[in-house]
């Protein structure tokens, strides 16, 4: 059984490690041809390239770019239908915007048997525009009409979808983000680390992991800074990773009042991001656009508690109350009460994060993900009579 994932860029991202881990753990399962088609990988936030190619399944699309651009588009999508009839893959499965869209499209015009679409993060929102909002919604209800099925990784992004009339809800599984948890499981405060970043025994480290762009929610960080300083004058935000809007919120930090507060580590390689968890007190999440944040159950693993806003599919994992607290997005007096009762228990983050250890432990395991994608591969081909795989 043939199987194609295809992906808009491998940068350093959850989308990303989930769909290689996806990619590598289908390809050990007897039976199985799985290779990855992606777009060019630009900007500061990193590139998995190196990873695939090294694995010698990966086709570099030069016209699958992140941005619209209809002639681009127009080109990307006949490369990818030439592909799909060279390759003739039984199945098809496509992530993120660009490529779900023109993917699952040039996979029904190639007439690929099977179309699967992993959804990462919703397309469409309240955290974009109303004609950009109004063109994805369109865009992603076209692609839905060729999909056969749709793999989430939260139970949040099947009830937007199905919302905006996109599918049916026998068409969706949920299946969660699973990493490599024996880092994050055996992590330990490295004092060499520590004492690099300038941070000092006793202070309280609130970390962040996200690309340093719009929506992320380091915005939201800044602007309750101040009053957790005043609150905890030993708080230290650690901003985890690399984006365009680095130089900005170094500007932001170097403020009055601010200054000597924040840590920049810059881009990590996700094999090191367990080592920096192991510095953090507690990690924040403040997306306002994100399918399953995959940082929630990283720290989680460490056993490190989590605050998040309740948007899309973080109440899934940050289990109020138990696991970490939810907060409304935008409620910056909320957030910092929440945050502060975390400064001021240590046995109460001890209790969160164990909590939050045990949950992550049974269901974010890199094998779950790739057997739950490989059960639903053989129950789709045994729907469509493809032939299934021979053990």
């Amino acid at each position: 059984m043939r199987v194609t994932h295809v992906i808009t860029r491998l940068i350093v991202g959850g989308a990303q490690e989930n769909t290689i881990a996806s990619v590598l753990g289908l390809r050990a399962k007897p039976g199985l041809e799985v290779d990855l088609v992606a777009g060019p990988t630009t900007g500061r936030e990193g590139s998995l390239e190196p990873v695939m190619a090294a694995a010698g399944c990966l086709t570099r699309v030069p016209e699958l770019v992140r941005a619209v651009r209809p002639w681009t588009d127009r080109l990307a999508y006949r490369r990818l239908v030439a592909l799909f009839r060279e390759k003739r893959p039984d199945l098809v499965h496509t992530h993120s915007g660009k490529a779900g869209i023109l993917g699952r499209l040039a996979a029904r015009k190639a007439g690929v048997p099977i179309i699967v679409h992993g959804i990462h993060g919703p397309s469409f929102g309240a955290f974009q525009g109303p004609l950009a909002n109004a063109v994805f919604t369109t865009a992603e209800r076209i692609a839905g009409r060729v999909t056969d099925h749709f793999v989430t990784v939260a139970d949040a992004m099947a009830e937007q979808y199905l919302a905006a009339g996109i599918g049916r809800a026998d068409q969706y599984t949920r299946v969660f983000s699973g990493f490599d948890l024996a880092p994050y499981l055996a992590v330990r405060r490295d004092a060499a680390l520590a004492a690099g970043l300038g941070l000092r025994e006793g202070d309280l480290v609130i970390g962040k992991i996200a690309r340093l762009f719009e929506l992320k929610g380091h915005d939201d960080v800044f602007a309750i800074a101040r009053e957790m300083v005043r609150q905890v004058p030993r708080v230290r935000f650690l901003f985890v990773g690399d984006g365009p809007w680095r130089d900005r919120f170094e500007k932001m930090a170097a403020a009055p009042g601010l200054a000597g507060h924040f840590v920049f580590t810059g881009l990590v390689p996700p094999s090191e991001v367990p080592r920096y968890v192991g510095l953090m007190d507690c990690l924040v999440h403040l997306s306002r656009r994100e399918g399953l944040p995959r940082a929630l159950p990283q720290a989680l693993a460490a056993g490190k508690p989590v605050v998040a806003y309740d948007c899309d599919g973080a109440g899934e994992v940050c289990h109020d109350g138990t696991t970490g607290f939810l907060v409304p997005p935008g409620d910056h007096a909320t957030l910092v009460r929440r945050l502060a009762q975390l400064a001021a228990g240590p046995d109460l983050r001890a209790r969160l994060g164990e909590n939050g250890r045990a949950f992550v432990r049974e269901r974010f395991t890199i094998g779950r993900l790739v057997d739950d994608q490989h059960a639903l591969y053989l129950r789709l081909a045994a729907a469509r009579g493809v032939p299934l795989p021979v053990s």
